[in-house]
């Protein structure tokens, strides 16, 4: 696809996340994940959390080598992401699955990925890690968006909503279990809404 005509797609995208309110990566972090991923160049990818296709399109953009398979538990943004899938031109290299990412048998995807991203329910977190970890290749990096959740992650808890305070928590937990775990080296960046990158020992 033309570089005029995918920018018109993304742009097509961001409206319609805007408009259906569908949370989608903001402009500096999706751009600084960009850039991490074109030093990595990694070529099999996988993303949790579809939403609408937005992220996984601009990586296959960014990175014409990889291969990306993307899940999504919402029927409803599902369907629209293969609809933008589609008219990218790059259906053959980003694979949508509908599935709850917690329940999805694993035998249904690649046995290594070089890199994940994981952007869906954010309370569950340590829960996506667990089960999709050992399908990361040695060196191999998981990016987590929305470490910081708008800044709550770094408020007292008594200064963030009732209906977050487990989510922050969980958030947070998560997030020291990365700063201390034993196969991975973790950095958490300060771009977007908090980015954490941990690289496979």
């Amino acid at each position: 696809m033309p570089d005029s005509s995918i920018e018109a797609l993304f742009e097509t995208m961001r409206s319609y996340a805007a408009e259906n309110h569908v949370p989608i990566m903001e402009e500096q972090g999706i751009g600084e994940l960009l850039e991490l991923l074109q030093r990595q160049k990694p070529l099999r990818l996988l993303e949790l959390g579809t939403a609408i296709g937005y992220s996984a399109l601009r990586m296959a953009d960014a990175l014409p080598e990889v291969s990306i398979d993307t899940i999504e538990r919402d029927e409803e943004r599902y369907s629209k992401a293969l609809g933008f899938i589609r008219g990218s031109g790059m259906e053959e290299r980003v694979r949508a699955i509908c599935a709850d990412a917690l329940e999805l048998d694993l035998a249904e995807l690649t046995p290594f990925y070089d890199a994940m991203f994981i952007d869906a329910a954010k309370g569950q977190y340590e829960r996506f890690f667990n089960k999709y970890e050992s399908l990361l290749s040695s060196g191999g990096i998981i990016y987590c968006d929305n470490m910081s959740m708008h800044g709550m992650a770094e408020q007292p808890i008594k200064e963030v909503p009732r209906r977050k305070r487990t989510m922050i928590r969980n958030i947070r937990s998560f997030r020291e279990t990365m700063d201390g775990h034993p196969g991975f080296d973790c950095e958490l960046l300060p771009v977007g809404d908090g980015l954490l990158v941990c690289r496979k020992k």
